[in-house]
């Protein structure tokens, strides 16, 4: 189960694992794939304590690091605004209408003097310091999601021989970023868990290999098992880039809550929602996704505005739902169409083997129908 691109990066498996927990992104790396971690809305002393831990715990194995780097965004044109600024643009409706909803599911305030997550930053010079911040360690990968990494990035990633991908949902966004000099291109389809477009997976791969080759090209979207991933590399695909997979593992930090309704839920029970970034987003449907999605609601607001009002409320409905049957009702979180298929809680390390034995029975299978048999 090898390929040129993971030979390159001193990959057992061509298996790359985006998580936002660090314990996943480690086990991964451990097990022979390249763990790599979400760094959304972390704070710098924050951020670099997690690092610093994933580089203790792999030893000398491999990882790698993921931002949201968004071109488009409200306030893009003048570089973003601050945070006073973005609260005011925050229209009343739309607090009144999320004020109701919390009231409607009885979710409880929160304590008094209860400090909320950060939230990320968008624009490039905004994670200036967090992209100069990861250099500072020996990540060999770094992804750019919703956006083209800019120039900077990409030739400090060259001085350091560190790999750039970013993530593409079309020809066109796959073209882009290899114009402005990405290493690995992420093709990732509508079926895949967070931000994602309208073109399946299987249609998706073979296109962007086609325009961006001889650029390695990494498969998004509806991996979870090595069926698909014999299957991603048979389109062109120097590896998978999973994500949803690693949500029901022992290690992962998904909320206990959440947790349990990805292992009931089926693959038809997640959809594409603006209601949590402001961006087209997969996630479990929930009471959540249904207010924002009823016409008779308000629309979300565009990133980063959506971002700025629900802080409190997605506070809220966390710290809750082990106890508030709304706030349970409410919770939901980004989970690509495998959903349906993660009914087991299991080690990372045990997930990583079965995707290999699965590859190896599968090419097997495909060997004796090639000889006929």
């Amino acid at each position: 189960m090898q390929t040129k691109l993971a030979r390159e990066m001193g990959l057992e498996f061509p298996i790359f694992a985006f998580t936002h927990c660090r314990d996943v992104a480690a086990a991964v790396s451990k097990a022979g794939g390249l763990g790599v971690l979400g760094v959304a809305g972390h704070s710098l002393g924050a951020l670099r304590m997690e690092l610093e831990w994933i580089e203790k715990e792999v030893g000398d194995k491999p990882y790698g690091v993921d931002l949201l780097l968004p071109t488009k965004f409200a306030g893009s044109e003048r570089g973003g605004f601050d945070e006073a600024q973005l609260d005011e643009r925050v229209p009343e409706q739309h607090r009144r209408f999320l004020n109701d909803l919390l009231v409607q599911h009885d979710v409880p305030p929160l304590p008094p003097q209860t400090r909320l997550s950060r939230e990320f930053s968008v624009g490039y010079e905004q994670q200036r310091e967090v992209i100069e911040l990861l250099f500072e360690h020996r990540i060999s990968l770094i992804a750019s999601a919703l956006g083209p990494p800019p120039a900077w990035m990409i030739e400090r990633g060259r001085a350091q021989g560190v790999k750039v991908a970013a993530l593409a949902g079309t020809r066109e966004h796959a073209l882009r970023h290899a114009e402005a000099g990405a290493d690995i291109v992420v093709a990732q389809g509508y079926e895949a868990g967070g931000h994602t477009g309208e073109i399946s997976t299987m249609v998706l791969v073979p296109e962007v290999v086609d325009a961006v080759s001889p650029l390695p090209v990494l498969a998004a979207g509806g991996i979870g098992n090595g069926r698909q991933v014999t299957a991603a590399l048979a389109l062109g695909a120097q590896g998978v880039w999973t994500g949803s997979l690693w949500l029901t593992t022992e290690e992962a930090e998904t909320h206990p809550v959440v947790k349990q309704k990805f292992l009931k839920a089926g693959s038809g029970d997640t959809l594409r929602s603006r209601s949590l970034t402001g961006k087209p987003a997969r996630q479990l449907r929930s009471a959540w996704t249904d207010a924002w999605n009823d016409p008779g609601n308000p629309d979300p607001l565009p990133m980063p505005l959506q971002g700025r009002l629900i802080r409190e409320a997605q506070e809220r409905i966390s710290r809750t739902a082990h106890k508030s049957p709304g706030a349970e009702q409410l919770i939901n979180y980004f989970v690509g169409q495998i959903v349906g298929s993660m009914n087991q809680v299991r080690s990372v390390r045990s997930v990583v083997e079965e995707l290999v034995q699965q590859y190896a029975d599968t090419m097997e299978r495909l060997d004796h129908w090639a000889e006929g048999e």
